[in-house]
């Protein structure tokens, strides 16, 4: 039963009949797909003759369906979820699955938009790092010596990414930075091409940057999402394995939530 007691009935503020059709929505879940009307009333909390009301009332809207005595949600319910979700800037949808990255393997991670030559970091994990360099959101990079410029790079349009490698040569941060408009032209289009960038020591030595687009629902990519390792503690052979899958997820979960 989901108990809707202590919720603060009786002020004219309070709408009672929409909070027991919420605890309606709620009944249905994982192992609950189908209910019939006696077992939606039970763990709703909510009596059978106002279960059934509200129940034929969701078909209505087409947020319900009812096959004989059986009672499910509609996909359409999601919209509501939606419409949360959308009202969010990229860094309120982000954050959550930045901290539950960070629990979960104790490495940073960050979104970034493209601004002219530099990434800008938007939203990042706040967690202890050997990595040396410590940027918090607003604070940019160059994106030729980045993984996440690279993967945001990748997405301009021809002419515009013509006219950003026309201001080669870039900055030489490490030896190993791509200061030229050739190699550091293969590069994003391999990243283009693989969907996602790894960029070892470009930017600063010990330290391998992993990025993979995030994109909205309706395809477009808004935004890189990066996890900055520290080469002492992994070999670059295994980052892409070891982090890639990790990566991809997080920016499919943050794409859903972004407004088109």
């Amino acid at each position: 039963m989901m108990d809707i007691k202590g919720l603060p009935k009786g002020s004219d503020l309070f709408v009672e009949a929409f909070a027991r059709g919420i605890a309606v929505i709620r009944a249905f879940g994982p192992g609950h797909r189908e209910l019939t009307l006696s077992e939606v009333a039970e763990r709703s909390g909510v009596t059978p003759a106002g279960a059934r009301r509200l129940l034929h009332t969701l078909v209505a809207l087409g947020y319900a369906r009812v096959d004989g005595r059986m009672f499910s949600l509609t996909p359409a319910v999601l919209d509501v979820g939606y419409s949360y979700l959308s009202s969010l800037s990229l860094r309120e949808v982000a954050m959550p699955f930045l901290d539950a990255f960070a629990r979960d393997t104790g490495e940073v991670c960050t979104v970034s938009l493209l601004d002219r030559t530099d990434v800008v970091y938007v939203a990042r994990t706040e967690i202890r790092s050997p990595i040396s360099r410590r940027l918090a959101a607003g604070e940019r990079l160059p994106a030729h010596a980045t993984s996440s410029g690279h993967v945001l790079l990748g997405c301009l349009p021809a002419a515009e990414l013509a006219d950003y490698l026309r201001l080669a040569p870039f900055e030489r941060l490490t030896q190993w930075t791509l200061t030229d408009a050739d190699p550091l032209a293969q590069a994003i289009a391999q990243a283009s091409a693989q969907g996602y960038a790894m960029a070892s020591e470009q930017l600063e030595l010990g330290v391998c940057g992993l990025a993979v687009p995030v994109k909205d629902r309706s395809g477009e990519t808004v935004a890189a999402l990066t996890t900055s390792l520290s080469l002492a503690k992994h070999q670059a052979s295994a980052i892409v394995s070891t982090f890639l899958p990790r990566l991809q997820d997080l920016a499919q979960q943050i794409g859903r939530g972004i407004a088109d």
